[in-house]
């Protein structure tokens, strides 16, 4: 494999045994780096993806933690120390997504995708810093949403909790300066085989491309802000230009 700007260099992405995490995991891969693939539950998914990247010749880890819990990742970035000894990217992006209305949204579905989308990535962020400020050029990318950027009612609870991930990077992209850049990226509607089309129709119809996202649109943001030594604080909008309507 040709040298690369991630040649010899750890990528972390959180949530990587499937959908968008999976392909960002194999992108990074791809482009020469060695990947610690995370997962909360889907190990036989997380096992394949490690798998496909050792195939690219490629070092891999699967590690199982619920980025939501402080002993976990404290765990999970133990595992990363003792394997590699280093980290340069850490790609925040396990998160959770469904529809509740406000009036019936209960505390436990409020602190369930808090913990998740955003308190996780607060959590990884911190345990990840020695290692990246180590680094010399450590990257931190968090998914955000078109959720943090739009108010949609019947997601009070997602939509705050990816606001509070654009804040969070802003936050950190100057307490981390300039050791570490800290940006992140806003996905509109991502489809996968098997997805069920009327998903989407309602996002095709307002995107003034008219079409949804690839896993390779995201990836391509991914390994941009990952070799961006002069970006920071920065919120990728990935959307066909949907946040323009």
């Amino acid at each position: 494999m040709p040298e690369s700007a991630f040649a010899e260099k750890v990528a972390l992405v959180t949530g990587s045994a499937k959908r968008i995490g999976r392909s960002v995991a194999l992108r990074l891969a791809s482009e020469g780096a060695d990947v610690v693939v995370n997962y909360r539950s889907s190990k036989s998914d997380a096992d394949e993806v490690v798998a496909k990247i050792t195939a690219m010749e490629r070092r891999a880890i699967a590690i199982q933690a619920d980025v939501g819990k402080r002993s976990d990742v404290v765990g999970l970035f133990a595992a990363v120390e003792k394997e590699f000894g280093r980290l340069d990217i850490l790609v925040n992006n396990a998160g959770m997504f469904f529809s509740a209305k406000f009036e019936e949204l209960t505390e436990e579905q409020w602190d369930r995708i808090l913990d998740t989308n955003l308190k996780s990535q607060f959590l990884c962020s911190q345990a990840a810093t020695p290692m990246l400020r180590r680094s010399g050029h450590g990257r931190i990318i968090n998914f955000a949403s078109l959720g943090g950027l739009l108010a949609w009612p019947s997601y009070t609870h997602y939509c705050v909790s990816k606001a509070g991930v654009i804040m969070l990077t802003r936050c950190l992209a100057r307490a981390l300066a300039p050791e570490i850049t800290v940006n992140a990226i806003a996905p509109g509607t991502i489809s996968f085989p098997g997805d069920a089309p009327e998903l989407a129709e309602d996002f095709i119809q307002r995107a003034p491309l008219q079409r949804t996202g690839t896993a390779k649109d995201i990836e391509d943001a991914v390994v941009y802000l990952a070799q961006s030594a002069f970006v920071t604080g920065q919120v990728i909008v990935v959307d066909g230009g949907r946040t323009l309507t």
